[in-house]
């Protein structure tokens, strides 16, 4: 993981959940961590990692992501076993 995906994920665990985390670091975050995001039909999204999935929609027409949408990620990188 290299310093940018390791400044997302610190964002991420932070409290309390930030407003400005761009979908693009997300992406590169969940690659870098060795998993996939599966693109659906519209902003319908699956990530893998780890065997744990995530299913949720991407953010449209904005590049950032909701607070509710960095709380379930948080989750899903922990049921993933990734911490800080």
């Amino acid at each position: 993981m290299n310093s940018k995906q390791h400044k997302t994920l610190t964002a991420i665990f932070s409290t309390p959940t930030p407003k400005s985390i761009a979908w693009t670091e997300i992406e590169v975050l969940i690659k870098g961590l060795g998993g996939k995001i599966i693109h659906n039909n519209g902003s319908k999204v699956r990530i893998d990692l780890n065997q744990v999935s995530l299913n949720i929609h991407s953010p449209h027409p904005q590049k950032e992501v909701k607070q509710y949408v960095v709380r379930l990620l948080k989750e899903f990188l922990e049921k993933a076993g990734v911490t800080l």
